[in-house]
């Protein structure tokens, strides 16, 4: 290994080219993104939905308590009903049976809004109903499509809407009978040709208000429609956010990719820090490797490596590299923890935990065991990055050295684990768990290569057989 090792942290590239050399994995995160909002949309506006017609049948009764709301009550009904379709039936993309029931929902209600009461005792002209200004409820509708649709939907609803509006206006107007004994009966009373009178005709369909409904409903709706556009946007932003950080989060610890999402520059500072340090190592891998195929190689490889990479994060360790069959562990990264020594060492014994579980399972195979040497050591270390616009993390120093001398002891000491009295003595100084230290041997005086004093080592023995 070499005389030094650095830490290799590259900075995610900008979004863009990541985006354009991924296109396929943007799209993923992009489809999942969005089903997962269209799903939580529906599930929301029919929540939404069925407590507002709750609300409105309660409000119909106290406004009329009479026996002829309920006629009301089952537009209500049928509108819950619908609800729950659009929300079965819906999904991301152009949906037929979802249109339809949209444009179900709005024509039950300009039907239910405009058209007489059926079953009304009272023999009212039909411009009597624009009267109520039903018209707002409509509004009820659009709001809840701004959770659960698309914002082309949004603004089609407001147009779909207005126009139904506007027909169930001219059809009304065409197909009603007047009451002329009504009308003159206010021309009388407020004067032929005024204002008032002809605001309080009961004939009157007062064209300028039902046009000014239009068009502030249309209005409204493409503004609802813009503002649902840009929530999409930020979703898709989120989501390309979230690809960048599951990528991230394939090559570098949680702990480094958290300070990568939480910061602008949260590494740059250059900065001496005490860190746990732990080299792994496959025994004998060049004598085990030759003459196999080169794809079982790398198979190998990839499992010892996702095993081992396992322990290291469970630990709070940071990955630092692979090392061909091997790999570089810091703990106290990027920045340090109350037990940083402790982790260290419990994640050395973790590993062989690791490895003594897959060799069972190897020799069930009929395939050959897999023999790993640890050094860990605890010292310290210079921290920062480096580089303009690729950058790379590194953790140097002679802390880092030194454990990976103390892994290759291993095979001198025969030992699986070799730690430094350093560590070792951190670990009595952090008193986490004290038991980590049970088995382990001192070895006094030991020569260790670059070094000009001898070191105090403890080593634990591999496993027999």
């Amino acid at each position: 290994m070499a005389d030094t090792a650095l830490s290799s942290v590259q900075e995610a590239p900008e979004r863009e080219t990541d985006r354009a050399a991924d296109p396929i994995g943007d799209s993923q995160y992009a489809a999942a993104a969005l089903e997962a909002h269209k799903r939580e949309g529906l599930e929301l506006a029919v929540r939404a939905r069925w407590i507002a017609m709750a609300v409105i049948s309660i409000f119909l009764v106290a406004v009329n308590p009479a026996w002829d709301v309920l006629y009301y009550h089952a537009i209500l009904l049928i509108l819950c009903l619908n609800g729950w379709l659009i929300q079965r039936f819906g999904q991301v993309g152009r949906s037929r049976a979802e249109l339809m029931l949209i444009f179900l929902d709005l024509l039950v209600m300009t039907v239910g809004i405009v058209a007489p009461h059926p079953f009304s005792p009272e023999d009212l002209p039909v411009a009597m109903q624009y009267r109520f200004d039903n018209f707002l409820y409509f509004f009820v509708i659009l709001a809840g499509g701004t959770l659960a649709f698309s914002w082309r939907t949004v603004i089609a609803i407001g147009v779909w809407t207005s126009a139904m509006w506007a027909a169930a206006l001219g059809l009304a107007w065409w197909y009603a009978t007047p009451y002329p004994e009504l009308t003159d009966a206010t021309q009388a009373a407020f004067g032929p040709g005024t204002e008032l009178a002809a605001a309080m005709d009961p004939n009157n369909f007062a064209f300028p208000l039902r046009i000014q409904e239009i068009f502030v409903f249309l209005l409204v709706a493409v503004t609802l429609g813009v503002s649902s556009r840009r929530f999409s946007r930020l979703l898709m932003d989120n989501a390309g956010l979230e690809r960048e950080r599951a990528n991230l989060s394939r090559y570098f610890s949680p702990n480094v990719v958290d300070q990568l999402s939480q910061n602008d520059d949260p590494l740059k500072q250059v900065r001496s820090q005490d860190v746990g340090v732990l080299f792994i190592d496959i025994v004998g891998f060049t004598r085990m490797s030759a003459g196999q195929d080169p794809h079982q190689v790398i198979e190998l490889l990839r499992d010892f490596h996702g095993r081992m990479e396992r322990e290291v994060f469970r630990y709070r360790g940071t990955l630092d590299k692979y090392l061909g069959d091997g790999l570089m562990a810091t703990f106290g990264t990027p920045m340090a923890g109350p037990h940083d020594a402790t982790d260290t060492l419990a994640c050395a014994r973790a590993m062989q935990d690791a490895l003594s579980k897959w060799n069972r399972d190897r020799r069930r195979r009929g395939e050959p065991e897999i023999c790993a040497g640890i050094g860990i050591h605890f010292g310290e270390t210079v921290l920062g990055d480096i580089g303009a616009n690729r950058l790379e993390y590194a953790v140097i120093g002679t802390a880092v050295n030194v454990a990976a001398r103390l892994e290759e002891m291993t095979r001198s000491l025969q030992a699986q684990i070799v730690m430094s009295g350093e560590l070792r003595g951190q670990v009595m100084a952090e008193n986490a768990a004290l038991d980590l230290l049970d088995g382990f041997s001192c070895h006094e005086a030991q020569d260790i290569r670059g070094l000009d004093q001898t070191m105090q080592v403890w080593s634990l023995p591999a496993n027999p057989g």
